[in-house]
Order: structure tokens, then sequence, then C-alpha cells
């Protein structure tokens, strides 16, 4: 076992957090290395070709979530990032003759709905305004550090200055600030509107990421959670990074080396090294020891503390509620390659709507009942599939004439009952998530050339996702702000001294943010002055 090293600070995980973590150092001047266990860097956000001439986003596939200020300061435009907006949010088919389209400014959306109902026509400037007013007072935390509870004076500053914010909200916001982080989508959506159409186009973002009914209760922070977003300074915007989503992490590490960060491939790390309570280095699987005064975890906290730490250096409790810490996000992820674009039997000639989020989910009890159906059975007998087709936009990966496109699909159980593998049940499972769509879409099961398959058993062998959780860890009340991963630890520090989190297992949680990058790095340059 032979040890080299020196750095500063060592990240693990070449994810996009864990280049946004190592930017911030290097800024300050430290000698900083990431170590990542794929021969590519950027974990769930790259770009892959999949296919002879196709190439797609392979895990994460769009963008809303990344923070502005993390763009800014870490001059991704320089490096090549560009992000083209959808013209419309979502085009949900609801059967062979109607559709409902959800996007393209107030006024169409409004239009789009009249037609199901008026009064929830009406209702929607209302509706967007409570989202408005609720996400702005929680954006303002996304960049914060969770107070610790039981922590010392920093952690009662930032309780107070959390406090704060929430006193400045008037009595009907703070209610409906505790509607959405405590009831379900479906009881929220079921508030402001009567008609099935636009609450199951709302209700959808309740189930991205989340194994659960629109109906369990706190579905309406995870529904929230993905309205914090914007594109180009645009509010609630999605969009598409030309050239896919390996675009962003492909900009990051160009960042990080001008940097000076050096960023290892194909160095996957066997343990954290530990001495007198302190992180000091890791052990790679190739046995070669690196050494640091701080080492940073991108990795869900189930995989860090499961393996990669000694249960003999963090506390039993602690310990303990990692096991319990809950994983496994129900997603079972595709991309295929087409020879021609879907035409969908209540709108089949091409249009915008086919840049759009493409969601087979018509209800919100066709939602519920793909979830008990996935508790029963291992997966949704009529799943909630959607299709991003983002070659409409970016001809840089496919063929001329030809396309690619993202299948999303909700629900799948992260292990499956009985003594069933995901090995065995994949390509089974495939053929449903392709046949859900041709029902819609005639067309479409005979266009497909090519598919590549992520069950959330090859999530985790490839990407490290453990259960297939996408957003490294449930977005439920138990496990979010100062409780992320875990009460009195939610500040990116753990029990380990020297040993921190930068991943999506922290605050604020999933998504292509950048957030938990750039909030553990401050955290770290703090304790570093120390």
């Amino acid at each position: 076992m032979s040890a080299t090293g020196g750095d500063d600070a060592i990240v693990i995980g070449g994810g996009h957090n864990g280049l946004v973590c190592a930017c911030y150092l290097a800024a300050r001047g430290w000698r900083v290395r990431v170590l990542e266990r794929r021969g590519v860097v950027g974990g769930a956000a790259v770009t892959e070709e999949f296919h002879p001439g196709f190439r797609n986003s392979t895990a994460s596939y769009t963008v809303s979530l990344l923070n502005p200020k993390v763009i800014r300061d870490l001059q991704l435009a320089k490096h090549g990032l560009r992000v083209i907006e959808r013209p419309f949010s979502n085009f949900l088919p609801l059967n062979e003759r109607d559709y409902i389209k959800v996007g393209g400014g107030l006024a169409a959306t409004q239009a789009e709905v009249a037609r199901f109902s008026r009064k929830d026509a009406d209702a929607l400037p209302a509706y967007y305004a409570m989202l408005d007013r609720v996400a702005a007072v929680l954006k303002d935390v996304l960049l914060e550090t969770p107070p610790n509870v039981g922590g010392g004076i920093v952690d009662m500053l930032q309780a107070w200055k959390v406090g704060k914010r929430m006193k400045q909200l008037d009595m009907a916001a703070r209610r409906d600030v505790m509607d959405l982080f405590t009831k379900s989508a479906g009881d929220v959506l079921d508030q402001w509107f009567e008609s099935d159409p636009i609450k199951a186009c709302f209700g959808f973002d309740s189930v991205v990421g989340n194994y659960a009914s629109p109906y369990t209760p706190g579905s309406a922070y995870v529904l929230l959670h993905h309205v914090f977003g914007e594109v180009n300074g645009k509010q609630g915007i999605w969009g598409h990074a030309v050239g896919g989503m390996g675009a962003i992490t492909r900009a990051m590490a160009a960042e990080a080396a001008d940097r000076g960060v050096t960023i290892s491939l194909e160095a996957p790390v066997k343990r954290v090294l530990v001495e007198g309570g302190r992180a000091v280095g890791v052990e790679l699987e190739s046995g070669e020891v690196l050494r640091a005064r701080c080492v940073v975890s991108n990795l869900n906290p189930k995989l860090l503390f499961g393996k990669l730490v000694a249960g003999t250096d963090v506390p039993e409790d602690f310990s303990r509620r990692i096991d319990a810490y809950k994983v496994g996000s129900g997603t079972f992820r595709m991309n295929v390659a087409l020879s021609e674009l879907p035409r969908f039997l209540c709108l089949p000639e091409p249009g915008a709507h086919l840049s759009s989020g493409i969601i087979m989910a018509p209800t919100m009890r066709y939602m519920e009942q793909a979830y008990f159906d996935a508790k029963t059975f291992g997966w949704s007998r009529e799943p909630i599939v959607e299709i991003l087709i983002p070659s409409t936009v970016d001809d840089s990966l496919a063929p001329a004439g030809k396309h690619v496109a993202s299948l999303f699909c909700q629900h799948v159980a992260p292990q499956l009952p009985g003594a069933r593998s995901w090995d065995d049940c994949r390509d089974t499972v495939a053929d449903l998530m392709i046949d859900t769509v041709t029902r819609y879409a005639p067309n479409f099961k005979a266009s497909v050339i090519a598919r590549q398959i992520h069950s959330p058993l090859d999530l985790e062998r490839k990407f490290g996702l453990v259960g297939g959780d996408i957003m490294h860890g449930a977005l439920s009340l138990d496990q979010l702000f100062s409780a992320r991963p875990v009460l009195g630890h939610g500040d990116y520090r753990t029990p380990v001294r020297g040993l921190y989190q930068c991943g999506s297992g922290t605050h604020p949680g999933g998504g292509v943010t950048g957030i938990p990058g750039h909030n553990a790095a401050r955290e770290i340059l703090r304790d570093g002055r120390q």
C-alpha cells in the first residue's frame, strides 16, 4: 500500500455537486483532487452515445434547477453551456381524441384549461401567485446552511435568519407554506381545481423521483421542489442543455481545470481513512492511499457510511439513522433511438408539443394506481411515462432525420417483491414502457431503432444511485433542511471531523442544482480558517 498526496481536499465523486464544491474550494487557493469511479466525469449528468450516431443525456435529462449563482460563479457560459427553453412545459395526451398543454404564457394555459373548466382557468393566476410567493421565500433559504439543532451561536443565527423570513409572510402565506410542506399534492390541487387534466399536469411533479402516491402526505413539497427553477432568467421554465446534460458537467470540469483542480478518472474509493476521529484521506480500490486535510463526499449518505466509513468511526445512533434513511425514487430510465417522431392520436402532426415534456398520466388517480401496482407487483401495469425528444431542438444528438428520446418512467419498486431481480425483469418492463407510449402514439414502437435501459439496479450500479434514487434520498419532511440527511448534521459536516458531504443527500436535495456543492464549500472554507 503506497501513500501519495498532500492535497487540501479530496472530493469523492465527480458528479455536478462534487465539481461545484471543488471549484469553489480551488478559487480560494486550495489544492483539490476529485476522484471519479467511472471513466467519464459528470456522475448522473452525462451525455453518452448509446447507439452508433445517437447520443443522449443518459440519466439526468432536463434543465431548470441549476442555480443562477453557480452558473455565473463557475462561468459555465464561457465554457460553452447553452440552454434552450421549452416552448411548452408539458403536453399530456388524455386519450385518442383530446390533450392538454401547459405553458407558453398564462393566457395560453388558461385557454387550454378553459376547455375543461372555466372555473379552473380563472383560478390559475391565484394558484401561480401562491406558488411564487412560497417559492420566493424558500429560494432565499436554498443557499443558506441549515441550522443544527443544539448547535452553537452560528446555528442560532441561522435559525433566526430562517425564522425572520417566515415572519415576513402574512398569515395566508404561512398557511400555504404549511400546506405545501405537510399535505399531499392531491389534497392541495383538489382544493384549487375541479378538472382532472390540470390536476394531472401539476400533480405529475409530485411523483417525479418520489416513490409515492400523489395523495401521500408530504408529496406537495415535491411539487414545490420542482417550481424553484428558471432558465435564462425566466422563472418556472424548463430547458435543454445543447449537447445534453453532459454539457453542464463538461463546462464545470473545464472551470475546475482552469482553477487547478486535479480530476482522476477510474479511481474508485475503497474506504475513507480515519485517524484519531478525523478523516485524513482515502484508500483507492487499487491500494493507493491519498492523504488530505479533509475529505468531501458527493455520494449518497447510505453509500458513504454503509461502505466507505467504518461503523466504529461514527456514533451508533448516527449509524442507525443512516440505515433508516429512506431511498428509492421508483425510477426506470430509458433512452431510445428513433427512426421518426411519434405521431400522437390526439395531435398527430409535428409541432412544438413534441419539444415539451410529454406525459402519459392522464389523471391523479391513474398516478395513484400506478404506485399501488408497483408496491404490490413490482411495477405499475399502467405506468407513468414522461418523454422528452431533445433532438427536436438539438440536431447534434442524432443523424439527420432521426431522433433520440428520453423515457423517464414511474413507478417501479426499487427492490422487487419476492426473489426476483431487476436483471431478470428489465426487458419485460422496458417493453411495457414502450407499449404504454404506443397506445397514445401508434407508430412509436415500430420507430424504435435501439434502446438503453436503466432499471433501479442499473442506476445504482452505474451511477451509485442507491435504490436507483435520483434524489439521493426521499424529499420527505423528516429528510429536509436541518434533517437532511440526519438531524444534527444538516450543515454538510459529519460526525467524523474533516469529513464533509456535498451531494444531493444534503440540503436542499435532488436535482441538478449545484447548491449542495456551493453550500458545502462555504462551510469547509469556514472551518479551514479556524
